[in-house]
């Protein structure tokens, strides 16, 4: 008699999505090569074959765009909310329509799972599109004075961890305030901001209001320091980060950075066993781990931490690590191989220092970059994996005994992005909530997310939110 209940694959078919052999930048409405003619393919990292090869943007690309985008603001700037806002319904539309197709894409590209892609991701982004929609025409009554206008051009630069989501928490907004664009996708997953260009042509989007120019770090650098971008917003390393803060210094542009994380998640002696289990293992082991709030640090009071450790251990072992685009996957492939050797380096440092390491039992297969969920037990806050922003499926537990460690505890990191509480008493939860110097809390939940809702950090994991009504604020001139 079997032990457990055997799944039979379930693939999702590639052939829902097209994908051409050479795609050029997006600039002006039109697909077009790069002014030097240089290239660079995008690689599927789950298998590592080659998917499609990609137009590689400088710096006299990035004035093109930029150029472009400043033609369509007076236009696109003039147009009643109540127009822009068709535009963005429009596009929010398409998405839905084309969200089988995005969903594999994102997941050939990027190695998440597709039940992530297509449960998660997809939603938001059209859910962020239909709100800010929502806003276009009512920004007199958003809380920023009578008629705030638009910044200008703004220059976007997104991460590869959830990209087609994080372009809708940029454009979305930034298009509902009357704002143009210019946006650089990571270089490693280029192929779904190239796929919502052709969805702004679909929607018949004016000529430049969005340019998306696919390259290296060189290419954001060049967009983040043109004199005529009015407003630069980064999603990424908290490295890269202070970098363009320092590249920015003194001159007018505004600015918001959404950088990286170490979030506590807490579970307190009353939680819910099965259910804190759950919410740890979606906090840390979400799109493998490569997540800025994840909650890569586990607090668990004293008391319950073995029932906690072990029940988290049995559930480690039930997860499906495999094929990305298998509807049955829990844990996906890395995003690269650079990724996969931060992760590898850091972990073992971890185990130099002493930690205890436990990792899943599951067979890795043979090609494509791929990393067993792991805890670290017998961690100090000392440890570097305690400290440090893993960007993997690695968790560390901690313990503590009163709520006050737990707070002090949870604290003490230099990021301050995220954080999770978990107890059946609602007055300790917010208690403890407005002792947390995090810009998320999640209660008895964790990596939920709505386009309703703020979403920001404190201290090194930078400043601004995106989302919700804050999320205007970024793109509008409120002075």
């Amino acid at each position: 008699m079997a032990s457990a209940f055997e799944y039979a694959p379930a693939p999702e078919s590639r052939s829902v999505v097209d994908i051409a052999p050479s795609y050029g930048l997006f600039i002006d409405g039109e697909f077009t090569d790069a002014a030097d003619g240089k290239v660079f393919k995008t690689v599927s990292p789950s298998s590592e074959e080659v998917l499609s090869e990609v137009a590689q943007a400088g710096a006299e690309d990035v004035e093109r765009a930029v150029k472009a985008a400043r033609r369509a603001f007076e236009k696109w700037s003039a147009l009643p909310g109540s127009e822009r806002a068709k535009y963005l319904f429009r596009i929010a539309r398409i998405i839905q329509e084309r969200s089988r197709e995005l969903a594999v894409l994102e997941t050939l590209d990027n190695g998440k799972p597709i039940r992530e892609t297509r449960d998660a991701d997809l939603p938001l982004v059209a859910a962020h599109f239909f709100y800010y929609a929502g806003w276009a025409d009512k920004l007199d009554h958003a809380g920023y004075g009578a008629n705030p206008r638009p910044l200008g051009v703004a220059g976007q630069v997104i991460p590869w961890n959830f990209p087609l989501l994080m372009l809708a928490w940029k454009i979305a907004p930034a298009l509902a305030t009357g704002n143009t664009v210019v946006l650089k996708p990571a270089e490693t997953t280029p192929l779904s901001a190239l796929f919502f260009a052709d969805i702004c042509r679909q929607a018949g989007l004016p000529r430049g209001v969005v340019n998306i120019l696919t390259g290296y770090g060189d290419a954001g650098a060049a967009l983040v320091g043109h004199p005529d971008v009015n407003k630069v917003a980064f999603t990424g390393s908290t490295a890269v980060g202070k970098a363009i803060a320092r590249q920015i210094a003194g001159t007018d542009k505004r600015v918001t950075l959404e950088l990286g994380g170490k979030g506590a998640n807490i579970v307190f002696d009353d939680a819910p066993i099965d259910q804190a289990v759950e919410g740890i293992v979606t906090g840390i082991f979400f799109n493998q781990g490569q997540v800025c709030c994840a909650g890569s640090r586990l607090l668990v009071q004293e008391s319950v931490q073995d029932e906690v450790l072990h029940a988290l251990k049995r559930r480690l072992s039930t997860l499906r690590l495999g094929d990305p685009l298998d509807k049955n996957t829990d844990i996906g492939a890395i995003n690269s191989a650079e990724q996969l050797s931060r992760i590898t380096a850091l972990v073992e440092t971890g185990e130099a220092e002493g930690a205890e390491r436990w990792s899943a039992p599951c067979e890795l297969p043979s090609s494509g970059y791929w990393f067993a969920p792991t805890l670290f037990t017998n961690v100090t806050q000392a440890h570097t994996v305690a400290r440090d922003e893993i960007f993997g499926p690695v968790l560390s537990v901690l313990s503590f005994r009163t709520p006050d460690e737990a707070v002090a505890k949870a604290n003490n990191t230099q990021y301050g992005l995220s954080a999770g509480i978990w107890t059946e008493k609602g007055s300790r939860i917010l208690a403890v909530a407005g002792k947390l110097r995090a810009g998320v809390v999640w209660a008895n939940t964790f990596n939920k997310f709505d386009p309703t809702s703020p979403f920001g950090g404190y201290k090194e994991s930078g400043f601004g939110r995106e989302g919700g009504r804050h999320g205007l604020e970024a793109y509008l001139d409120v002075r």
